[in-house]
């Protein structure tokens, strides 16, 4: 049970909200605000919540978690403006899923693994929804649900691991390379001869050929991608530790020649 300090604070979080709101001395780029324009901030906080849990900073977690918490409770606030739903029937109903979809600790339902929570979790939502039981659903109707809900590459490795559960996969990973290089000589065919819609869609199935690569391999690709754009950050530090002008002042050649110089020193410090 939260004890009242907690649901104080909580409280004060909400007026807070409704306050900034407020048309009578609220905050002019709050009152701006949609649930439209506040999406971006939605997502841009999970992931720095993500990324303070993965430094183990406990304080920066505190924080994050606050300001992803002030984006469920400032959607909750401009709903409630146009009497659509207020963060009570946010809470209400998050509560009322759990407790629905975990028979095994509010209800009767025994269970003797993970794997049965999780069926059962599927069966229940595939009953809320008014949809087949997974297991008669069709796999592009599961699939589609990826594509609206979850970041491309997420998207893509969910898809493709969905998908080879079926059947629909290669044999071994000869195939994979096969179809990335067959894949990559058409986007390279698209760049000389076809529109600008042809390439983008061919640059995606490059894209989608590589991520079977990576799946074959049991690499994550966000994880790989992730410490690239680190690397290539902590090289362009170095880059401009040797340097006492701009980076723009330096010709080609001597960029490459300070990239060379940052990537050598900081393999020897590995």
């Amino acid at each position: 049970m939260m004890n009242t300090e907690t649901l104080a604070a909580l409280q004060e979080l909400i007026d807070v909200v409704a306050k900034l709101r407020s048309p009578d001395g609220g905050c002019p780029w709050d009152l701006a605000q949609t649930p439209q324009t506040l999406t971006p901030y939605v997502i841009e906080e999970a992931y720095e919540v993500v990324d303070a849990i993965n430094t183990g900073d406990q304080s920066a977690i505190a924080e994050e978690l606050g300001d992803l918490l002030l984006q469920v409770v400032l959607q909750s606030q401009i709903a409630s403006e146009y009497k659509q739903f207020s963060l009570k029937e946010v809470a209400q109903g998050i509560s009322q899923k759990l407790i629905r979809r975990h028979p095994h600790v509010f209800g009767d339902v025994l269970v003797q693994s993970i794997d049965e929570v999780r069926q059962n979790w599927e069966q229940i939502k595939a009953e809320e929804k008014g949809e087949p039981s997974p297991d008669h659903q069709k796999l592009s109707h599961k699939l589609s649900g990826y594509v609206r809900k979850l970041p491309p590459l997420m998207a893509t490795m969910k898809i493709s691991e969905k998908a080879a559960a079926v059947g629909f996969e290669w044999e071994n990973i000869d195939g994979v390379w096969a179809k990335f290089n067959e894949e990559l000589t058409e986007f390279k065919q698209a760049l000389a001869h076809e529109t600008p819609e042809r390439q983008q869609a061919e640059l995606g199935d490059v894209l989608f050929s590589l991520l079977q690569l990576a799946r074959w391999c049991n690499i994550d690709p966000s994880e790989a991608l992730q410490g690239t754009n680190q690397r290539f950050i902590q090289r362009l530090q170095k880059m401009e530790a040797f340097t006492n002008r701009p980076l723009s002042d330096y010709s080609l050649d001597e960029l490459e020649a300070l990239w060379q110089q940052a990537k050598k020193q900081l393999a020897d410090t590995q």
